[in-house]
């Protein structure tokens, strides 16, 4: 079985979400299902079909999360001491050297990445080349419009 690293947030969201579709959306679409048998003839029934779609995609979520909490090797970027060197879970303040745009990350798994909140994937190029360095370092980005050089100014691990 193949870990995936997870932050303590992100694994909370994941259950979230789970408990969400476990105990309202399957209800929900279970009764939604038995109100459309009610009404007869299932082949030509709509509602029945659409309810049925519903219950494959919740059930399939539900599978899904599962998975991922079960092989998620949860990290508190609260308790790392990585000595001031990028790991996952940091978060990482960087300025592009050509541009002096300052950005901050924090390197997170890739079920909780989500650019636009400052959550990077450790997957992505940009975390890639970021982890095992500390402040001062530079990283080296490949990018569609050709290398982007950035200088790590602050890691920080909460």
């Amino acid at each position: 079985m193949i870990r995936e690293p997870l932050t303590v947030h992100g694994a909370a969201q994941l259950q979230r979400e789970l408990d969400e579709l476990k105990s309202v959306q399957r209800p929900r679409v279970i009764a939604a299902i038995a109100e459309a048998r009610a009404h007869g003839d299932l082949k030509e029934n709509a509602e029945y079909h659409a309810a049925k779609d519903q219950q494959g995609f919740i059930e399939g979520r539900i599978s899904e999360i599962e998975d991922r909490l079960g092989r998620a090797e949860i990290i508190d970027p609260a308790r790392l001491t990585a000595g001031g060197t990028v790991v996952f879970g940091a978060t990482v303040k960087l300025v592009n050297v050509d541009s002096d745009a300052e950005v901050t990350y924090q390197i997170v798994g890739v079920d909780e990445a989500d650019i636009k909140q400052g959550l990077l994937s450790f997957r992505a190029p940009l975390a890639r080349a970021m982890i095992g360095r500390a402040v001062g370092d530079y990283a080296l980005v490949p990018a569609p419009g050709g290398e982007q050089t950035y200088e790590i100014l602050a890691v920080d691990y909460r």
